[in-house]
């Protein structure tokens, strides 16, 4: 958090930044309005813009997917590599991809597992939904220090199996054809001041996302 400043500044400095993001030299910011999306923008310059998704809140049914000319949510959230398998390029048109990984989001499981990993099931947001008449808690039991140090480093190899993988992608994409961005929904909280997970808690460590982004050149 910046002090001693207006937020139009920080405004004007963030929107500043896709010029060199994005390697698009003339930005007119006023195409930014009134919708301010930036697959929307990246149209305008000629841009397909491609979405896969891995976490059901994302889905296409949410606002999220507008000017997507593809918005596919992936069969399981925890499967980059099958994302990578998935791109399709097409070289004769600058593409951006957005790629959504819940590889980092709890459980922590990598390549598609979805067998027990001796952690309570969690419902998130949908989950809640289904099972709101039921009486079972998902709080019954808080997590021990030994439990979210498991869980820290299981997040820790899905983040490093995520860069095992992203060379595979890479070489996918044509020189400056492609501007990617991946990216998780949010960060994560393993016993810090008495948290666990993401939300609703307004924590510096739930804004630290798994994040990359850049014009493939």
């Amino acid at each position: 958090n910046r002090s001693h400043i207006y937020a139009s500044e920080i405004y004007r400095s963030e929107y500043a930044s896709w010029c060199e993001r994005t390697g698009i030299e003339t930005v007119d910011f006023k195409s930014f309005l009134p919708q301010l999306s930036l697959p929307l923008f990246l149209s305008h310059h000629g841009y397909r813009n491609e979405a896969f998704v891995s976490m059901p809140v994302l889905n296409p049914a949410t606002n999220l997917n507008q000017y997507f000319q593809s918005y596919r949510l992936m069969a399981v959230h925890n499967d980059f590599g099958k994302i990578i398998e998935a791109v399709e390029v097409d070289a004769t048109q600058p593409t951006f991809y957005m790629l959504n990984l819940g590889e980092t989001h709890y459980p922590y499981t990598i390549r598609g597992n979805i067998e027990d990993t001796g952690l309570p099931r969690i419902h998130g947001v949908h989950g809640a939904l289904r099972h709101f008449q039921s009486e079972k808690s998902d709080a019954d039991n808080w997590f021990t220090e030994t439990a979210f140090a498991k869980m820290k480093m299981a997040q820790i190899a899905a983040v490093e199996e995520i860069d095992r993988l992203l060379p595979d992608l890479l070489d996918k994409f044509p020189s400056n054809q492609t501007h990617v961005m991946i990216t998780a929904d949010h960060g994560e909280l393993f016993g810090e001041e008495g948290y666990f997970g993401h939300g609703p808690i307004m924590h510096p460590k739930v804004f630290e996302v798994p994040f990359v982004e850049g014009k493939y050149v």
